[in-house]
């Protein structure tokens, strides 16, 4: 057994392991510590894979921002996590559906890619030798030249998504007071100081 296969088979089963941990605790925050140690492993898999852009993205985007933002809103609100388990069973049957066919799915490209190694040369894309292009070149190349009028068609819809969802949400309580812009640009001398004359011995 060489060194790269035992840090395969160590990272995979913390990574097992914590990712059963995060669905079987009890108490959220370990949830999340867990959730945070299973993508750790996860990078590692990634970096024996070759695939150092996509490890350093797990660690930076989701360790870094995802998972410490669910760890902060879970110990910071006082969340009833009682209250949202007591409806798991009635979605376990769609959940069960959706797991067996993301098994299903797993299974067909495992085996197709055993029983029919010819099925890689059949790539129209195919991933190129660590010693003629890297990683990280390679995906620019993907993303960046060969379908960048995809890439940019889906930045535009998670944009207006994104504005879509700001403006759904976004609630004007009335009786508090907000800065008005326009109002400060446009106002004159005469509205911007206002004189009081007080008399002696009385307030405003």
């Amino acid at each position: 057994m060489g060194l790269q296969t035992l840090f395969f088979y160590l990272f995979a089963f913390i990574a097992v392991a914590s990712a059963f941990m995060v669905i079987s605790a009890r108490n959220p925050v370990y949830s999340v510590l867990f959730l945070i140690l299973c993508f750790f492993n996860s990078a590692g898999l990634f970096l024996l894979t070759g695939a150092e852009f996509l490890a350093m993205i797990l660690l930076v985007v989701y360790i870094g921002a995802v998972a410490v933002l669910f760890l902060f809103v879970v110990m910071m609100l006082d969340i009833d996590f009682k209250q949202l388990r007591s409806g798991v069973l009635d979605y376990a049957p769609v959940g069960a559906l959706v797991g067996l066919i993301l098994a299903a799915e797993l299974i067909i490209v495992v085996a197709g890619s055993t029983f029919s190694p010819e099925i890689a040369k059949t790539v129209s894309m195919p991933i190129p030798a660590v010693t003629d292009r890297t990683n990280t070149a390679a995906l620019g190349d993907v993303i960046y030249t060969h379908y960048i009028y995809y890439f940019q068609i889906a930045g535009l819809v998670l944009f207006v998504a994104m504005i879509g969802a700001i403006v759904l949400t976004l609630r004007h309580r009335p009786n508090i007071k907000r800065q008005n812009i326009s109002q400060q640009v446009a106002r004159v001398p005469a509205t911007a100081v206002e004189v009081v004359k007080v008399k002696p011995g009385q307030g405003l």
